[in-house]
């Protein structure tokens, strides 16, 4: 049996190896692949970072083809549908008025939390939304930490009936996280929810992938509180549902 040293170096002074490192390693070189590709086809890749790639790759299962298809289409929308680079306050006045998404704190793996009032959305004009929705995550990706890439996000559904019912608006939501911000969420807790909601979410699950369905969990009342601190300190938890912290308006996040 070979003897293994420290630093990753067996005695015979071969590296290492383990199923991470390759992954990590075929990781590399995919991105190196991928980044070739879309720099070719749209010089305006070359201004994105490693990580931006690597993410569009996760979401695709590291297949170069779809994730370089995918991200040329997010390249080309971001030009189109943002134009001066970011979404301004004043482009989603009625989305801001329904005070409907805060930010506030870290959970136990750093990721910022962010909290949705599902209950206090109201169906508007549809692009509005949609640039709401963009100026809600681009807030929320300015506010990551430092080697962080994710964010955790509780859906609080109290208060929520047919008249918050937005199945259009719901899907255009999906489709911007989906497919412009792929593997940004981390995980989605859905609390407070009403029976009469599973009627919208029968309509939107068929149109969330197997990576977001994975993220995705039905927080129980009863269980609602010691949910949450399995993901969070009670020093970082909103003060809404028992913790310390005061939310933050996304636009004063």
């Amino acid at each position: 049996m070979e003897e293994e040293l420290n630093d990753g170096v067996k005695a015979n002074g071969a590296p290492q190896s383990s199923p991470e490192m390759e992954n990590n390693e075929v990781e590399q070189s995919k991105v190196g692949i991928m980044r070739a590709v879309v720099e070719a086809q749209d010089p305006s890749a070359k201004e994105v970072d490693n990580l931006m790639i690597r993410r569009f790759l996760r979401a695709r299962d590291l297949d170069i083809e779809k994730a370089s298809n995918l991200f040329l289409k997010y390249l080309s929308w971001r030009r189109t549908f943002i134009p001066n680079g970011s979404i301004s306050t004043s482009e989603i006045p009625n989305e801001l008025t329904h005070n409907k998404l805060f930010m506030q704190g870290l959970d136990k793996n750093g990721r910022p939390i962010v909290v949705c009032f599902g209950g206090r959305h109201k169906q508007n004009n549809l692009e509005e939304f949609k640039r709401f929705v963009v100026y809600g995550l681009d807030k929320i990706c300015s506010r990551m930490p430092e080697g962080q890439e994710k964010f955790l996000c509780i859906g609080d559904l109290k208060g929520w009936g047919y008249s918050n019912s937005d199945i259009r608006g719901y899907l255009a939501a999906l489709s911007v996280l989906q497919d412009c911000y792929p593997e940004r969420l981390g995980k989605l807790l859905i609390v407070h929810v009403p029976y009469i909601f599973m009627t919208a979410w029968k309509m939107v699950y068929p149109f969330i992938d197997s990576k977001t369905k994975k993220k995705i969990i039905f927080v129980e009342n009863k269980k609602l509180k010691s949910t949450l601190l399995n993901d969070i300190d009670e020093s970082q938890l909103p003060d809404t549902y028992g913790g310390q912290l005061t939310l933050v308006p996304i636009q004063d996040a």
